[in-house]
């Protein structure tokens, strides 16, 4: 051993022990911190409950319901119900279900966008289907998919973004990798549990497609045209638009054994590493590009980006994730709360208000759980107190939870989202939870953490 290697090795047990046995850290109670997360999500669900029952979502600052559309779909109560169960809160879950099956329906004249209902509701039917058992909910969800496979009826088989539930109808062919890599596992559940091939074959192959038009160097862009297959933007990351596209690619190969999936992993980390990763003063990050030249576009990164360190946790890749996780806490840490993107060479939101915002995004949470089953480092514990720490001093109101329009200024925003009940406070009070409470090792979460057994 050299003597520089030596001096790392020294340097890195010296880290390690000073983090996880300095007086200043007291351990962790786990049990404490799962109670302290589980109360807070019966202070969300209760509040959802008082003032916007059998509508979608909570405006918790006024005080009342919002729908995402003209007929209600019970998004917060179907995308809650497996959190519930996890929580072991029985009585709940099981009221919320016998609503469920009794007034959903999704036989409606609407419009909705595939990618949102197919990771709120339909992911949350499967999920809670395979917790349950209940056939009543995989019926629903068959019905659903029935219902939003006319999407991929384009003549690339890129979905279009919205369809019509009643009709088949389609509209919108602008769309990116995020919408529709961002499917499959849902699909692909619903097709080995019901036995129709459809739900599977066709959902994959526009994943194929988006795949078979990245670039010479291996990038995929932000937009593209679901009836051409041509890109509208060249701008290449890990943000909206893209992210949940490469964290389905590792899924897939996992959960469906699909080797199609890994190559495409395989292939896609390597762009990733080459051409998005990011070494700087203040640690590793991954930015922008341009997909056709590689060439740096951007110095950005956000809560969304935050999904990556869990990914390559799935991947194998413990030592990257483990950087990578460093620098989203240094983010979270810049204002106290982590904004949607930031500039990680200047350390400041771009100048734009709405980069700003926070919208009780769970991508950071969801990281921490990840490397905490993966290594058992006592430091993810303290991370996700840090998290829930700065979730009850600038996102707590008696009325629930509310986004902030300014992580500089704090400024509130009208607005809880259902996936802060699906997965931000799911992945917390799951870092704190008896290790019974869910196989790690045997699900795969699915983008709103839903989680799904391989059962076929």
């Amino acid at each position: 051993m050299t003597s520089i290697s030596l001096f790392k090795l020294i340097l890195a047990v010296f880290i390690f022990s000073t983090f996880t046995c300095s007086p200043q850290q007291p351990p962790i109670d786990k049990k404490q911190m799962a109670a302290e997360v589980r109360a807070e999500f019966l202070h969300s669900w209760n509040a959802y409950k008082r003032y916007a029952w059998g509508a979608d979502g909570l405006r918790p600052i006024s005080r009342t319901p919002y729908q995402w559309y003209k007929a209600p779909l019970h998004m917060t109560a179907l995308d809650a119900m497996d959190t519930m169960i996890l929580m072991g809160l029985k009585e709940e879950a099981d009221s919320v279900r016998e609503f469920i099956v009794a007034n959903v329906s999704f036989d409606h004249d609407i419009y909705v966008e595939n990618f949102e209902i197919t990771i709120r509701l339909l992911g949350g039917l499967i999920s809670s289907y395979q917790m349950t058992g209940d056939k009543r909910l995989l019926n629903l969800a068959e019905d659903l998919g029935t219902r939003m496979l006319p999407a991929f009826n384009t003549p690339t088989g890129i979905p279009y973004v919205d369809v019509n539930l009643r009709t088949g109808e389609i509209r919108n062919p602008r769309t990116n990798p995020g919408k529709v890599g961002s499917l499959l596992i849902e699909f692909g559940a619903l097709s080995k549990l019901t036995g129709r091939k459809e739900f599977y074959d066709i959902p994959k192959r526009a994943v194929v497609e988006v795949y078979n038009r990245r670039s010479a160097i291996g990038l995929v862009g932000t937009w593209m045209d679901a009836n051409t297959g041509e890109w509208l933007d060249p701008d290449s990351h890990l943000s909206a638009g893209i992210d949940s596209y490469y964290e389905y690619l590792i899924k897939c190969a996992i959960l469906f054994d699909d080797r199609d999936f890994q190559r495409m992993w395989d292939s896609s980390i390597v762009a990733i590493k080459t051409y998005l990763a990011d070494e700087t003063a203040s640690g590793l990050w991954f930015g922008h590009a341009d997909m056709n030249t590689g060439k740096r576009t951007k110095t950005w990164f956000g809560a969304l980006d935050a999904f990556f360190p869990g990914t390559l946790v799935l991947a194998g890749d413990i030592e990257t994730a483990a950087r990578l996780q460093e620098s989203c806490l240094t983010m979270w840490n810049r204002y106290g709360i982590e904004p949607e993107q930031i500039d990680y060479v200047k350390m400041e939101v771009p100048p734009e208000p709405k980069w700003e915002r926070y919208f009780l995004n769970p991508e950071i949470m969801e990281s921490t759980y990840y490397l905490y089953q993966a290594t058992g480092n006592p430091r993810y514990l303290e991370m996700g107190k840090i998290f829930l720490d700065s979730l009850k001093r600038y996102c707590r109101l008696d009325e629930g939870y509310s986004e902030l329009k300014s992580v500089v200024t704090k400024e509130r925003s009208d607005r809880m989202e259902s996936y802060f009940l699906s997965e931000t406070l799911k992945y917390l009070y799951l870092l704190y939870a008896p290790q019974e409470t869910l196989d790690f090792k045997n699900v795969i979460f699915n983008t709103e953490a839903h989680p799904i057994r391989k059962t076929w």
